[in-house]
């Protein structure tokens, strides 16, 4: 018989899908976040230019956040 390394229980197929996700997802918005500090600092935006690139650039991402807390609010998905 063999040995599970996680302590005998196993992953189902879904809560690999779920873990994946989340950390797929949470991945690709931090690197997000880094590509925008970036911009601001090459480009040499200062502080103000800096929270605007943030503000304009991160609406996109603050969307799709609250278009999934709605979903999961109203049960749609």
């Amino acid at each position: 018989m063999r040995a599970n390394f996680l302590g005998g229980s196993r992953m189902s197929f879904e809560q690999f899908e779920l873990y994946s996700l989340w950390v797929g997802v949470g991945g690709l918005i931090l690197f997000m976040i880094f590509i925008v500090w970036n911009l601001a600092k090459e480009s040499k935006a200062g502080r103000f230019g800096t929270f605007i690139l943030f503000i304009a650039l991160g609406l996109g991402l603050l969307g799709f956040l609250i278009k999934t807390v709605l979903v999961e609010l109203m049960g749609i998905g």
